[in-house]
């Protein structure tokens, strides 16, 4: 039975992949902090809910105590660690910048050195479409330069590109970086926007769209993005003899055995678009508080997931209303509202 070490099982991401390996017979271990960033509650009941299954376990404990996730790994002893763990959120990089200091900088270094004392398989860790910044040639491809980050969150994402890439060169650890592009759906976080949204418009209190409304996301739902995870793990870069071998398009390290892969739609959709599909699931018309753009942020996303398909032969592509109405469907129960 393969052994997956999960971080950040508590959390929205961590919680699907766990539950759908499981699904699949894989034996998982969580690793998380419980961190109050966003409601705790939530998290306990999505941790008690994996807890039911027998092949889950998990330890609660600061990615960034080294010692103890050497600990987990020790006992554990996997043979896949995905690296879902981090402090989230783009804002609140603004905010409090030291948070993702640590836990994005110093967390991911603990788990590079986990995978590299074990040995493991394959380590797939998570980036964000985040790091591609100021680049406006869209949709953004893997190979594209991503010098230009706008927040400090986004400034440790790339890092920990790099940071990855040193471990698998150094030390021959396949490894693999997905891209997330704007990821929604049932048991999301209260500080994505279909929450935000779908929680105001229900309590009558206004809603915030930046920009004035111009902007586009690639919204990817979650079951597309945790299936898109799975199937990747399977699929660990190999690390070519010569540069030359590095097939056109793929954004294989040619000293190592690296890759970097958009987990995305492949769709843009207009926020307005967004938002009128919420109203039309809800029965219910948003009170639009227009306002600039927010500092950081960016007018758009698009994911080239090209090189997912060739690699999986697995493309996202659930619709946006479709997604919608089963987020919907999540929080009017969950909240009985």
């Amino acid at each position: 039975m393969q052994r997956v070490l999960i971080t950040g099982t508590a959390g929205f991401i961590g919680f699907h992949l766990a539950k759908r390996l499981l699904s699949h017979g894989v034996r998982v271990h969580g690793f998380d902090a419980m961190t109050d960033y966003y409601d705790v509650t939530l998290k306990r009941r999505r941790q008690e809910m994996l807890l039911q299954s027998e092949g889950f376990s998990v330890t609660e404990a600061y990615l960034e105590d080294g010692s103890k996730f050497r600990d987990c790994a020790d006992d554990f002893k996997p043979d896949v660690i995905v690296h879902l763990a981090a402090q989230a959120g783009v804002r609140y990089s603004l905010e409090n910048p030291k948070a993702y200091l640590d836990s994005n900088l110093a967390g991911t270094f603990n788990v590079m050195e986990a995978a590299h004392a074990h040995e493991v398989q394959h380590l797939l860790l998570a980036s964000t479409s985040s790091v591609y910044g100021a680049n406006t040639q869209m949709p953004f491809k893997e190979t594209d330069q991503t010098d230009t980050p706008l927040t400090f969150y986004a400034a440790t994402k790339k890092a920990n590109d790099a940071m990855a890439h040193s471990y698998a060169h150094l030390w021959n650890i396949p490894t693999t970086m997905f891209r997330f592009f704007t990821v929604y759906g049932p048991w999301g976080r209260p500080d994505l926007a279909l929450f935000k949204f779908v929680d105001a418009i229900l309590d009558d209190r206004p809603i915030d769209v930046y920009n004035h409304g111009d902007m586009y996301r690639d919204f990817t739902y979650i079951d597309d993005l945790v299936r898109g995870i799975h199937l990747l793990i399977d699929a660990a870069p190999i690390r070519p003899e010569t540069p030359d071998e590095v097939p056109d398009g793929d954004s294989l390290s040619p000293v190592a055995p690296f890759r970097v892969v958009n987990i995305g739609n492949s769709e843009k959709v207009r926020l307005m678009d967004f938002i009128d599909a919420i109203e039309e699931h809800l029965g219910k018309k948003a009170v639009r508080n227009y306002m600039p753009m927010q500092k950081g942020d960016v007018p758009a996303t698009w994911a080239d997931a090209s090189l997912l398909a060739e690699l999986t032969g697995y493309k996202p592509q659930t619709d946006i209303k479709d997604g919608i109405a089963e987020f919907v469907t999540w929080f009017r129960d969950y909240y009985q509202k």
